[in-house]
C-alpha cells in the first residue's frame, strides 16, 4: 500500500498529537489539565438548541441540502455583515456562501486558486491550516513573522516583490489566534492596497470576531471601501456561540472569490444540514445579552490567568480578544521542552509555539477553554513545582 508523497510533507495535526498524549496518560491515571485546546466547554445557547429539535421534527429539512446554504440562511448572514459591521450591499447569491465550520472552506480555497508552484502568504505563527493546505496542492508558503514588537502584524515591506507577484492568496487573522492579537482598521486598509496592487486575494479568517472584552468590538476587513474587489472574510459560529460540533459557517465578500470556492464545494460535500442552518440562522439573531453571556465566561477566566501568572513572574498584559493567552517560555527552555516539563511536573497540557511555526519558537498558548478551578488548579501546580517566568 503505497501513501500519497504529499504526506510526508505534512506533519501530524498538532491537536491530534495532543489527543493522543492526552488520552495515554489518563490511560495511567494522571489527572490532566488541558489547557491546550480552543474547543469551548460551554453548551450553545437552549434557544438555539430548542430551534435544532423542532428542525429535525419538520420532515422538509432531511433532504439534500443547496450547496450553498439555503436562502435563508444566506440572506440572515448578509444581515448579520451589516448589523454587526456595517457592511452595506452583501448580495447573498454571489458574495455569501455557507460552509462546514471554517477549517473546510480555508481549506477548499487552495483548490480554488493555488497551483503548482504559487505562492500563500500566511502568518507564522499561525493557524497550521493555512501552511498545510499550501502543501496539500502544491504550492509554496511564505512565512509572514509575526513579532512582539510589531504588535504580532506582518510586516508587508519586509514581503519580496518578486514573491509577492507570484503570490495568489495572503491570509491574516484578527483576532489572532495563537498571539490573541487585534488588528485596526487602517491595518485592514494597507492590506487591501497591498493585495489590490499584488493582484492577491486577500483572505480574513474572522473566527474569533465575537470573543472579546472591555467593549472592544473587532473589526471586518469588509469595512474598507473597495475590500469586495481583493477580499473575502471567513466566519464562523464555533466560538462565537458555543457551537463548534455544529460545523457551520460562511464566507462572504469578493463574487469571483466566492464563486470559485463554491465550484469547488459542490464538487467536494453536499452542504450543511438544514436543521443546523435553522439554528446557525437563530444565533445570527442573538441578543447582545446573549453574547456577553459567552464573552463574559472567558473574560472572568482571563482575569484569573492574567493575575496567576503575573504572580509567576511573566509581565503580561491581557488579551482584548480571543480564548488564548500567547505567553513566553522562561529563558533556556525552547517551547516544546517547556510544555513538556509542564506535562510532567504539573500534568499540564499547553500547546508549543513552534507548532504555529518556527516565528512561534519562544511561546506557549494557554486557552481559557475550562472552568475557573481548573485553571487556578493549573496556577496553583506550577507554583507546587517551583515554576516561574525569570529573565
Amino acid at each position: 500500500m503505497q501513501l500519497a508523497k504529499r504526506l510526508e510533507k505534512i506533519p501530524h495535526y498538532l491537536f491530534a498529537q495532543i489527543d493522543r498524549k492526552e488520552a495515554e496518560l489518563v490511560s495511567q491515571g494522571v489527572d490532566i489539565i488541558n489547557l491546550a485546546k480552543g474547543d469551548p466547554d460551554s453548551p450553545t445557547l437552549p434557544r438555539i438548541v430548542q430551534v435544532m429539535h423542532n428542525a429535525i421534527d419538520n420532515p422538509s429539512t432531511h433532504a439534500y441540502p443547496p450547496y450553498q446554504g439555503t436562502k435563508d440562511f444566506r440572506e440572515a448572514a448578509a444581515w448579520w455583515m451589516k448589523h454587526r459591521f456595517g457592511v452595506e450591499n452583501l448580495d447573498p447569491n454571489w458574495e455569501l456562501v455557507s460552509s462546514i465550520g471554517s477549517k473546510e472552506a480555508i481549506h477548499n480555497l487552495f483548490l480554488a486558486f493555488v497551483e503548482e508552484g504559487d505562492y500563500t502568504l500566511i502568518p507564522d505563527p499561525g493557524y497550521p491550516v493555512y501552511r498545510t493546505s499550501t502543501i496539500f496542492v502544491g504550492g509554496e508558503p511564505y512565512a509572514m513573522a509575526l513579532k512582539a514588537e510589531n504588535n504580532f502584524l506582518p510586516d508587508l515591506t519586509s514581503i519580496p516583490e518578486d514573491i509577492a507577484r507570484k503570490s495568489k492568496l495572503l491570509w491574516v487573522n484578527y483576532p489572532n489566534n495563537p498571539t490573541g492579537a487585534i488588528a485596526t482598521l487602517e491595518f485592514f486598509e494597507e492590506l487591501v492596497t497591498f493585495c489590490k496592487e499584488y493582484d492577491i486575494l486577500l483572505c480574513h479568517d474572522h473566527a474569533y470576531s465575537e470573543i472579546a472584552y472591555d467593549n472592544y468590538k473587532p473589526p471586518s476587513v469588509l469595512q474598507i471601501p473597495e475590500a469586495k474587489d481583493i477580499a473575502i472574510e471567513f466566519h464562523s459560529l464555533s466560538k462565537s456561540y458555543n457551537m463548534a460540533g455544529w460545523r457551520i459557517g460562511f464566507v462572504a465578500g469578493n463574487a469571483k472569490a466566492i464563486g470559485a470556492l463554491k465550484q469547488v464545494k459542490s464538487n467536494i460535500d453536499s452542504g450543511v444540514f438544514r436543521a443546523i442552518q435553522a439554528s446557525a440562522i437563530a444565533a445570527f439573531y442573538s441578543s447582545e445579552e446573549e453574547l456577553k453571556s459567552v464573552s463574559s465566561v472567558y473574560q472572568n477566566r482571563r482575569e484569573i490567568l492574567v493575575q496567576g501568572l503575573r504572580s509567576l513572574g511573566w509581565s503580561i498584559e491581557a488579551p482584548k480578544a480571543t480564548l488564548y493567552f500567547w505567553v513566553p517560555v522562561p529563558q533556556g527552555y525552547s517551547s516544546t521542552e517547556f510544555v513538556t516539563l509542564l506535562l510532567d511536573k504539573c500534568g499540564i497540557i499547553v500547546a508549543p509555539g513552534i507548532g504555529y511555526g518556527a516565528s512561534g519558537e519562544g511561546f506557549f498558548r494557554i486557552a481559557l477553554t475550562l472552568p475557573e478551578k481548573r485553571i487556578q488548579e493549573a496556577l496553583q501546580r506550577m507554583r507546587d513545582a517551583g515554576i516561574r517566568y525569570e529573565l
